[in-house]
């Protein structure tokens, strides 16, 4: 690999590791950022790398999460003459929710994961849709403004609410949508806080993206050059690293801030994207 394609390279996995967690969609960051300066691989191993990269930002959840995510503790309980192995009952619960969030979208990606892939993961499709949700998203805040939350924690979300927020999740089929955007604004939809709705959208990121990540595995196979290996092990690296301070960051600010800065960002910069793009044309 040339000093270009390790800055490439580099660039990509901080992209990565900053945009996974914001409500910006970091697919469409990734997939600008080889519009304007492509990396030198083939456009198979380029699909499955800007999903397995978010790997690396998943590890950064587990890790910042371990213990409410985790959901084995070992030591001494009520009614135990000495320390066992015990299961955390709200964690296994959180897990049901996580799964019943995750089945729409688990379903929408089988039947149209391919077609998207085709046909659009276009500029123009990413344009519209940063510059739509973010308005969507702006709406979202005004609307609530100085409204009560229904749900303040993560616990408190009931099943309804899980599979509610897991439908909105299809809608980051289309590049440009964002996973955690889509997620975000069903949650603050239906009355969820802001910091429960980051959290249970860490929460739903772990199980889908190993998912998607397995599933593109399968699709490209397993016969990988040594700079392919270089590559994707490099990139999840640097979006772990980088993910770690953002994650942090993010449940700091929104603890005392709304996602409105994201809207607006979504909509200059889908604005950007497509004038650009028109202009290049």
């Amino acid at each position: 690999m040339t000093i270009f394609e390790w800055t490439k390279l580099i660039i990509i996995g901080i992209v990565e590791g900053i945009t996974e967690w914001l409500p910006v969609s970091s697919t469409a960051h990734m997939l600008l950022i080889d519009e304007i300066i492509p990396m030198a691989q083939s456009e198979e191993f380029k699909n499955m790398f800007f999903v397995l990269i978010q790997l690396g930002a998943i590890m950064a959840v587990v890790v910042s999460f371990w213990k409410r995510l985790w959901p084995f503790g070992y030591g001494e309980q009520p009614g135990m003459e000495k320390k066992k192995v015990y299961i955390k009952k709200d964690i296994f619960m959180m897990w049901f929710k996580v799964v019943v969030a995750c089945i729409p979208g688990f379903i929408v990606t089988m039947l149209f994961d391919d077609y998207v892939e085709a046909h659009l993961q276009t500029p123009y499709v990413i344009g519209v849709a940063l510059a739509a949700y973010g308005l969507i998203l702006i709406v979202v805040e005004q609307r609530r403004k100085n409204k009560l939350p229904r749900v303040e924690s993560v616990d408190d979300l009931s099943f309804k609410d899980s599979f509610i927020i897991g439908l909105f999740q299809c809608l980051s089929i289309i590049p440009g949508t964002s996973r955690s955007g889509s997620t975000i604004i069903g949650s603050l939809s239906i009355g969820i806080n802001r910091t429960t709705a980051a959290e249970f959208t860490f929460f739903m990121a772990v199980p889908v993206m190993f998912g998607l990540s397995f599933i593109k595995l399968l699709k490209f196979g397993f016969d990988f050059t040594a700079t392919e290996i270089i590559t994707l092990l490099v990139g999840c690296a640097i979006a772990f690293l980088v993910s770690l301070v953002v994650i942090r960051a993010l449940m700091n600010f929104v603890k005392k801030h709304d996602y409105k800065v994201f809207g607006y960002y979504r909509i200059l910069l889908g604005v950007v994207v497509i004038l650009y793009f028109a202009l290049a044309a």
